[in-house]
């Protein structure tokens, strides 16, 4: 049961620690702010094969932070990506666009998209951050 005042830190269950932030934070009004997620697994590994594996990763983080604060895909409004390499990111769109669509469906929130030059874990290639929002129990 969420507080009336505080902020509930959503952390799903098996998930490694998250150390010196939050996956989520579920705010008393419903709102949910998802952390920036990369392509690593809930054991913090990231996953093989480069841009297109860490992006569905980061995706279905998102999800299960979503689902573990009792939302679900629709629930998503916003999505902020985070790309180190524009040229790779447009290259395969194609593939984007499939494994988009595998890990959320034919939902589209509004998104935006930054090109950076290096994320804090170096083998990350993208991260995703969310907003959603989870209508409170009462």
């Amino acid at each position: 049961m969420m507080s009336a005042s505080k902020p509930q830190v959503i952390h799903p269950e098996g998930w490694a620690p998250a150390l010196g932030y939050a996956n989520g934070m579920l705010m008393a009004d419903g709102t949910l702010h998802v952390g920036g997620q990369i392509g690593w697994d809930e054991n913090k590994q990231f996953v093989p094969g480069g841009f297109i594996p860490q992006m569905e990763q980061a995706l279905t983080n998102i999800v299960t932070i979503v689902r573990a604060a009792g939302g679900d895909i629709d629930d998503i409004g916003r999505l902020t990506w985070y790309v180190t390499d524009k040229s790779e990111y447009l290259a395969k769109q194609r593939e984007v666009g499939e494994v988009y669509r595998r890990v959320m469906g034919r939902h589209f929130p509004a998104m935006s998209m930054l090109i950076i030059s290096e994320l804090v874990e170096d083998e990350a290639k993208v991260e995703i951050e969310a907003t959603a929002y989870v209508a409170p129990t009462t």
